[in-house]
């Protein structure tokens, strides 16, 4: 299916976006002005045969809701490039993965507000993803706590606000084809953060070809990713689209274990079985 190609751009992109920001050393701020810069530039051809720009998408409320959605996604980039720059995949992406879950009861509330139906509350869906969202998190528990840092707690605010960033997207989606919002939120995001940030472009100069061409397939990656997250939201709907997306923790354990030589612990394959299993159900049920 469409969006199990999600959970695989996904598990690429942050095992690239590790390896830039650790074994490259690429400076963080460089990295995301330059990382929505280049994804911006690479949408333009796209965007030119799929536009699409509805009349109601300039509307007050509907350009407020975008920018809920570019500031939610700036700050959600921020503290999960902070997490991963000096933290262990496999010991942040139970944090992360606490989006879904963020994502599903999210979702849930604005189903209570919104009553144009565009969140689904389909048992047979919901059940299985909350089950899975929870099995993730418990799969960080050691003994009789859960450990705490602070690349941990950045990792678990980075997860919250790209839940809501994403449930916010829903509100506004359908106005844009999957490729224009995606253009809009990361020029925003691009503009702002060289405000924000003043990112030492110089800097740039210094990164190898090599490692200029990894940053340029990274985004590529991540508009693989959006463009299946977005288009699963509009076609299967937000919540399981986003259990789809969840077979991701189960590719970024295995590149991790594959590419950065990072153990995979008993709690993550144990996890990665009942998402698999919750994944599976939700389909053929």
């Amino acid at each position: 299916m469409i969006p199990v190609l999600g959970a695989i751009a996904l598990a690429t992109a942050t095992l690239f976006e590790k390896i830039i920001l650790t074994k490259k050393k690429v400076n963080l701020k460089l990295y995301l002005t330059v990382s929505f810069f280049l994804v911006s530039i690479a949408l333009l051809p796209l965007i030119y045969f799929f536009w699409k720009l509805t009349p109601e998408a300039l509307e007050i409320k509907n350009i407020l809701i975008f920018m809920g959605v570019v500031i939610c996604a700036l700050v959600g980039n921020i503290l999960f490039y902070y997490s991963i720059r000096w933290e262990k995949i496999t010991n942040t992406e139970p944090a992360r993965m606490l989006e879904p879950l963020f994502t599903i009861f999210l979702a849930i509330i604005f189903s209570l507000i919104v009553t144009s139906g565009i969140y689904e509350s389909d048992k047979k869906i919901l059940i299985p993803a909350i089950i899975a969202s929870l099995a993730l998190v418990f799969s960080h528990v050691k003994k009789h706590h859960i450990v705490f840092s602070k690349y941990f707690t950045a990792a678990i605010f980075s997860s919250l606000a790209f839940a809501l960033e994403l449930v916010l997207s829903r509100l506004i989606l359908e106005y844009y084809s999957p490729f224009t919002f995606y253009f809009f939120r990361c020029a925003s995001i691009f503009l702002i953060g060289i405000i924000i940030l003043r990112p030492k472009f110089s800097g740039f100069k210094k990164i190898k070809t090599d490692t200029r061409w990894m940053i340029l397939a990274t985004a590529v990656i991540w508009i693989i990713y959006r463009a299946v997250v977005y288009y699963g939201y509009l076609n299967y709907g937000i919540i399981f689209t986003t259990l789809m997306i969840m077979l991701g923790p189960i590719f970024i354990y295995l590149f991790a274990y594959l590419f950065l030589k990072e153990k995979i612990t008993l709690r993550n394959m144990i996890a990665g079985i009942i998402i698999l299993g919750c994944v599976l159900y939700a389909s053929f049920a």
